[in-house]
């Protein structure tokens, strides 16, 4: 990696007498719920019907939201001045879930011209492949993930072999009001093509929301967000959200179907903002692993998780076994559960997933589960290299 990030240039130093700010979210309220904001997903068998489910409308229960009235609202973004400004710097994001026989589709912002991609992890996570389109140029290239932060939801690619690509246009959400106009442009759908455009406004700030996703059972807890009614869709997360001239201001992130009582149903869509953005991508740049970022390959044992746990039995119940990988060859089986991996316990998915993306590939840890019959078990295991976090 070089010395200087290229996302140096959009982030204010530290000693900025006057960094970017976000209101906090609303004191008291709960977070909102969402389930599953997650990308198209395709595949087979078992993982098909929860990926159904994972592309399906999304319901939110929304508490402490606040929508403006029409008349504090902007004109709305002229689509027709901003998508020449906003399309050549998009590439359609396809993930290859190979362990899972099924792949997932969003979108991601280029922001240098040899091809540094930003978008969500979880556009990528459980990928063992990724391919990108470039929208500006039609070609499609293999892409590797640098490394993701699971906790603030956002992963930077490097597009192999690419250069002189177009680049969007990043600018900041810190002077955002409620009711600008914004647009949200995506892979609405993961049909590819010419990408969505759905226009709204900011009707929040400062927001946080429990997403749930229905295929790994796992939620996140994001905070922070722009809240919008522009109709983000699935297959559109990582994409831009702008402003009225096309500079980036958020992250397409979340989108629920939400309601405003007596008014009818409305969309919310959620962003998080670029500066936030920005400043993550810098440290995974940089290379800069933390307890939420981690850097290159993921270690991986061979596992897939029951999308039913068994709340009676300690650990984390296993439903499927890859034969070859490393929890093959030391004898876990179906219905096993893990228990410890690296001395921590864990007791749901959501723990297993967070405590292996602290390992990375080749390094020798503990590994403690239970059998079917109550049997305990511990051993050395190496860990292999697996799909992105």
């Amino acid at each position: 990696m070089n010395e200087r990030s290229p996302f140096d240039d959009h982030i204010r130093p530290p000693d900025d007498p006057q960094p970017p700010r976000w209101p906090d979210p609303v004191p008291h309220a709960p977070a909102m719920a969402i389930r599953s904001p997650r990308p198209p997903r395709r595949g087979s068998g078992r993982f098909l019907r929860s990926a159904i489910i994972a592309a399906a409308a999304v319901a939110v229960i929304a508490v402490g939201v606040h929508y403006m009235s029409q008349t504090t609202r902007q004109a709305p973004v002229n689509v027709t001045t901003v998508v020449h400004r906003v399309n050549p710097g998009l590439v359609d994001v396809n993930s290859n879930l190979g362990f899972n026989q099924g792949g997932a589709a969003g979108t991601g912002m280029v922001v240098t011209s040899n091809g540094e991609v930003l978008t969500n992890n979880h556009v990528v996570d459980g990928a063992t492949s990724v391919q990108v389109v470039d929208v500006g140029n039609g070609h499609t290239y293999t892409a590797t993930v640098v490394g993701t932060d699971r906790t603030d939801d956002i992963a930077v690619l490097q597009i192999q072999g690419a250069s002189n690509l177009g680049t969007v246009n990043v600018g900041t959400a810190s002077g955002l009001s409620v009711g600008d106009a914004v647009a949200a442009f995506g892979n609405a759908g993961g049909v590819g093509g010419t990408p969505s455009v759905a226009s709204g406004h900011v009707t929040g700030l400062g927001q946080s929301i429990t997403a749930f996703d229905d295929v790994t059972q796992s939620s996140e807890n994001l905070t922070g967000l722009i809240q919008t009614d522009a109709a983000i869709q699935p297959g559109d997360s990582g994409g831009p959200l702008v402003n009225s001239v096309g500079t980036v201001v958020g992250m397409d992130t979340a989108a629920s179907a939400g309601s405003r009582g007596q008014s009818g149903s409305a969309t919310n869509g959620f962003a998080i903002p670029i500066d936030k953005v920005l400043t993550i991508a810098q440290q995974i740049e940089h290379g800069s692993s933390s307890g939420t970022i981690h850097i290159g390959p993921v270690a991986f044992i061979g596992v897939e998780i029951a999308s039913a746990q068994n709340s009676q039995k300690p650990g984390v119940v296993i439903s499927d076994v890859i034969p070859g990988e490393p929890a093959d060859t030391v004898g876990l089986q179906s219905g096993d559960a893990i228990t410890s991996i690296d001395g921590v316990s864990v007791t749901s998915p959501d723990q297993l997933t967070r405590q292996m993306q602290r390992l990375h590939p080749g390094q020798t840890v503990a590994l403690s589960w239970t059998d079917t019959a109550g049997q305990t078990h511990s051993v050395q295991i190496t860990l292999a290299s697996g799909p992105a976090a």
